[in-house]
């Protein structure tokens, strides 16, 4: 006991005190502890957890079928005929058959022929016809400048415009495409006789004119060109 002083025993003796207060306090390991808790792990697995929660409660369930997507390739003939209407099925296959044909454009052609023709038919111009009419209306139209020459009779007319054109009809006919249109124009026209007595119309008034024109084209010909077929006055 020399060796230790008084101070030494107190200092081992309260080491010896802490030492089993701590064993109590904290316990001993068994292998069967609780990792530390760690906050940024805990929120990550508890998402986690929740997002697979949610997979498993989720249930598919089948897509309604709603209406079929509109086709771009007939998008322009829906819009200017009531989709599964006779008129619709008519410039649908004109369309199948030729894939150049869209309604606008080729109403945009017929409104300068109809002028066209107009003019050159009160003109008596022959040759402008002929590229325009088939066969057998260009006949009728010549017959009637015969008839009219030989009677020495002229016609005077001026194109005012129009008022409305609308496709009421179409259909394929073999290769033959067929559109038919309701034309609503304005013209100031007198026909005079020899004498330059205006016999018919009135070269200071504005008539209203309402035609029915039927175009028609081979699908198989390399010519793009649609001629006149068929001419009817509307009452």
């Amino acid at each position: 006991m020399e060796f230790f002083d008084f101070g030494t025993i107190f200092f081992l003796i309260a080491a010896a005190v802490i030492f089993f207060q701590l064993r109590n306090v904290l316990g001993r390991r068994t292998g069967n502890e609780r990792p530390p808790f760690d906050p940024y792990t805990a929120g990550r697995n508890a998402s986690k957890k929740k997002e697979a929660g949610d997979r498993e409660n989720v249930v598919s369930l089948p897509r309604r079928k709603g209406a079929a997507e509109p086709d771009p390739t007939y998008a322009e003939i829906d819009a200017v005929a009531k989709p599964g209407s006779e008129l619709n099925r008519g410039l649908r296959a004109i369309r199948d058959a030729d894939a150049s044909f869209q309604p606008k454009g080729f109403v945009e052609g017929a409104k300068m022929a109809y002028e066209m023709i107009v003019m050159a038919y009160a003109d008596g111009d022959r040759r402008t016809l002929k590229n325009l009419l088939s066969r057998e209306v260009y006949e009728g139209f010549v017959s009637a400048i015969d008839e009219r020459e030989k009677r020495n009779e002229k016609i005077e007319s001026s194109f005012v415009g129009i008022d409305g054109m609308d496709i009421i009809a179409a259909e394929m006919k073999g290769s033959e495409a067929h559109v038919t249109l309701r034309i609503v124009s304005e013209l100031i026209s007198a026909t005079r006789d020899s004498a330059g007595e205006v016999i018919d119309g009135d070269p200071e008034t504005v008539a209203e004119v309402k035609d029915v024109w039927t175009f028609a084209r081979d699908t198989r010909a390399r010519d793009p060109n649609w001629k006149l077929v068929a001419t009817e006055a509307e009452d």
